[in-house]
């Protein structure tokens, strides 16, 4: 049992079930990020756990607390918008302080918590200004600042950096982070944003269609997806999935991809396991980064197979250079060093780092596990 417990929820609006039984325990302190496509359900699961959303079926506890049916102001969470929702005709100070206004707490503690977390925030300096006189980032904070002082049990955010600029992303995502490990709050925090997911949160809920696809730590999203859908949703560049054909030599799986002139390379598995697919087709997943030149190939790995192939494309990057090639029929990008000699239309040997790689099942497009 967690500190928040989302118990086999489900959400209906008519005879259209749009959430399907969805179940979450987050830990006390837990930083879970609710992330994928515009219409996958994940802002309809927040606006349940805050109580802007009925729950159909199924329970939302927090603290052990059965919260449906519970009005929001009663259930101790904070919730950021998108859209920062201050009131233009109040101060930075006063909007801070207005929940805490409305719910009776005295002025001196009022006046104190303001500045203790406008200090946290670095917005002291702003506490006389109206919300007009802001940057986008510092509205946010001020958003941010509104809930802080509340002391809630849970943060809720709704994408909350999406009307900011990318350089101002990058840095509110680091003040957010900043803020979690400091406080150790329990924050759920939706987003579409899959570097977002990745470099704030402790834990994933991927969704896609109303259901969970995969639940899990950034590193186990990363390395291991549960399906195609969430290999190719996470990460960026996205996983290369491309069909293969498994043969054994010598009691190895290995991969049988075509190439870009018809010929094909054998790649040899680690997954033992995928002998049992001997002749049948699977998808291969393999990581851009995990495709480079023979020099910058994974010293750790016991399990770097070569390819040769030919490069269509070529993409500078600045600390990076992609690489374009076809196989299996499909285009795969290679993420190189800045400096790697790749030109295109050259024939160039790839390093493929085969531990990292990756079956499914072509027909459920589930991962074939261990």
């Amino acid at each position: 049992m967690g500190f928040l417990d989302i118990d086999n929820t489900t959400k209906s609006y008519g005879a259209v079930e749009v959430l399907h039984k969805v179940d979450i325990s987050v830990e006390e302190g837990e930083f879970l990020v609710l992330v994928g496509p515009s219409g996958c359900g994940k802002s309809t699961l927040l606006n349940m756990i805050a109580g802007l959303e009925d729950i159909t079926s199924g329970e939302i506890r927090i603290k052990d607390q059965v919260m449906n049916g519970v009005h929001p102001s009663k259930r101790n969470i904070a919730m950021v918008f998108q859209s920062y929702a201050l009131y233009p005709n109040m101060t930075v100070g006063q909007n801070i302080t207005f929940g805490l206004e409305m719910h009776g707490v005295p002025k001196p503690e009022r006046e104190k918590a303001m500045h203790e977390v406008a200090s946290l925030l670095q917005i002291e300096q702003l506490l006389d200004r109206k919300p007009g006189a802001l940057s986008g980032g510092q509205r946010q904070r001020v958003a941010m600042g509104r809930a802080l002082v509340r002391n809630p049990d849970v943060f809720l955010f709704d994408e909350p950096l999406s009307n900011l600029d990318a350089k101002l992303r990058v840095d509110m995502r680091t003040e957010i982070k900043k803020l979690h490990q400091k406080l150790g709050t329990t924050i759920v925090y939706v987003t579409h944003d899959q570097i977002e997911a990745m470099t704030l949160s402790t834990r994933i809920a991927v969704m896609y269609g109303g259901y969970v696809q995969q639940l899990g730590t950034p590193q186990e999203i990363y390395d291991t997806p549960a399906n195609i859908f969430v290999a190719t949703f996470m990460g960026s560049p996205a996983m290369n999935v491309v069909p293969a054909t498994v043969a054994v030599e010598n009691g190895v799986p290995m991969a049988v991809v075509e190439l870009h002139d018809g010929s094909r390379a054998r790649l040899p598995f680690s997954q033992q396991n995928l002998a049992a697919w001997e002749g049948r087709e699977i998808m291969l997943g393999i990581r851009p980064e995990t495709i480079t030149d023979e020099d910058a190939a994974d010293r750790k790995s016991t399990n770097i197979a070569q390819m040769v192939n030919r490069i269509v494309v070529t993409e500078p990057a600045g600390s990076d250079t992609f690489v374009t090639m076809t196989l299996g029929g499909k285009d795969v990008i290679a993420r190189m060093r800045s400096d790697a000699d790749v030109r295109p239309g050259a024939d160039f040997t790839f390093a493929v780092n085969m531990e990292k790689a990756v079956a499914f099942d072509p027909a459920t497009e589930m991962r074939i596990l261990p």
